[in-house]
């Protein structure tokens, strides 16, 4: 079952087009990436389904969950500690958002989901590591039951070592809760063992699309081929 189904997607800026006409769905359970340079309108695709920008034209549809008639989206910012309030900290960041959502749950159960101990509660972002910043930023998303996690460049500003524990992170939560993950990022790397599909974009276009170990053994662009050709090999 698609959960969201995304059809002939524009955005403009003035005359310059950031994102051509692309389509994509991403089904419940499914971790799906999108992989470009950056300008290449990737970060602009989930600020759309943020409603933090607006498409200039195409179609874009929510199937609900059971008892819902849309399901509920997140988003994992790439500035962790950025986007994590410096004078709150752990405790209060999380009880905001669990009050606004009068949810039982209590800021310790959150922390658990994402692999943090309560040591962090009365901490602030200033105070952790940025893969410390990125799981708060994660259990803040989860505190809403989001059936969709939007991650914009989640481990970009993350050591290689911290991305792979945040990427597992997410596959985990993906197994654990159900989640649908769209995961947008720079290098193709970073979707290879996480990623059930992946759509290669440039210039505003999609110019690969499959699944994952598809387009790494055949791709179909000189753009994914070079791409590929700074991935390490293992």
């Amino acid at each position: 079952m698609n959960l969201l189904e995304v059809s002939n997607l524009r955005v403009r800026y003035g005359s310059f087009e950031a994102v051509k006409g692309v389509s994509f769905t991403l089904a419940r359970g499914e971790i799906v990436g999108i992989v470009g340079e950056s300008g290449s309108g990737k970060s602009t695709i989930a600020r759309v389904l943020t409603c933090l920008e607006k498409p200039f034209a195409g179609d874009i549809t929510f199937s609900g969950g059971e008892g819902s008639s849309r399901p509920s989206l997140q988003m994992i910012f790439q500035d962790a500690v950025g986007s994590l309030n410096p004078r709150m900290t752990v405790q209060q960041t999380l009880a905001e958002v669990l009050r606004s959502v009068r949810s039982s749950k209590k800021p310790r159960d959150l922390l658990g989901l994402v692999g943090l101990s309560e040591a962090v509660l009365d901490q602030y972002p200033r105070e952790m590591s940025g893969g410390q910043c990125q799981r708060v930023s994660v259990a803040r998303a989860l505190a809403c039951n989001p059936d969709i996690l939007i991650a914009d460049e989640p481990v970009s500003a993350l050591d290689v070592s911290v991305q792979a524990r945040i990427l597992n992170l997410l596959r985990d939560l993906r197994r654990e809760l159900g989640l649908s993950i769209l995961l947008v990022a720079h290098d193709l790397a970073v979707v290879k063992n996480v990623c059930d599909r992946v759509y290669v974009m440039e210039r505003g276009l999609f110019v690969d699309s499959g699944e994952t170990q598809s387009v790494f053994d055949s791709p179909t662009s000189d753009y994914t081929r070079k791409l590929l050709s700074a991935v390490p090999s293992v």
